[in-house]
């Protein structure tokens, strides 16, 4: 009886374990560590006055450096050209990756957009660069964040904030038009992106 009862034990252990690796990670930034935020408007950020773009709020928040590399208008094709060289030049320990909503508004295929982030994640490990996934809605009023974001979390174990972007959307004190915020909102997005490194050891 007390062996059975060692083996069940054992057994459980061993499935915790198992859980535990599925959970995505990230490494601690150190205090010269470089952030890059990359992605379209949102974090370019249009509509909001200097310093308001989310970057700039993060930066302040973290005291890690951000770089703002984001471009109005960007699809993921542009993006997936851009990456590689914004990583050999800043090699940053993180990358905010925070792209797609433009796909998604010129209803482009959601296929072809999964596939190019998957590969801008497969870059950014390839520089030794942790990654947290931004998703962003689906192209209907008051939409929920598109699944395509959480299936490659998931898939590629990578950290994902999936309802802040359109948790904000849904809000019109924090939107300075119907697809971007103001000030407020990209403090918003800041506070929550800082919130979740702090949930992950990252700071």
């Amino acid at each position: 009886m007390r062996g059975i009862t060692a083996r069940a034990v054992l057994l459980i252990l061993l499935i915790s374990v198992v859980g535990c690796s599925d959970r995505a990670e990230l490494s601690y930034i150190p205090p010269e560590g470089v952030i890059l935020a990359f992605g379209d408007s949102l974090t370019r950020g249009v509509g909001s006055s200097a310093g308001g773009d989310y970057p700039s709020q993060l930066q302040q928040l973290t005291g890690r450096q951000v770089i703002n590399a984001g471009i109005s208008g960007e699809v993921s094709d542009a993006g997936l050209q851009r990456l590689p060289g914004l990583l050999s030049q800043y090699q940053p320990a993180m990358l905010i990756l925070l792209e797609g909503g433009n796909d998604i508004l010129q209803n482009r295929d959601t296929n072809h957009l999964k596939q190019n982030l998957a590969r801008m994640i497969t870059l950014a490990r390839q520089h030794n660069t942790d990654v947290v996934l931004v998703a962003v809605p689906e192209n209907n009023l008051f939409s929920n964040s598109a699944p395509l974001y959480r299936e490659l979390a998931d898939e590629h174990r990578v950290v994902v904030e999936s309802e802040i972007i359109a948790s904000l959307l849904r809000n019109s004190q924090y939107k300075s038009d119907p697809v971007h915020f103001n000030n407020r909102g990209y403090k918003a997005l800041a506070q929550r992106i800082k919130s979740l490194l702090q949930d992950y050891n990252a700071l």
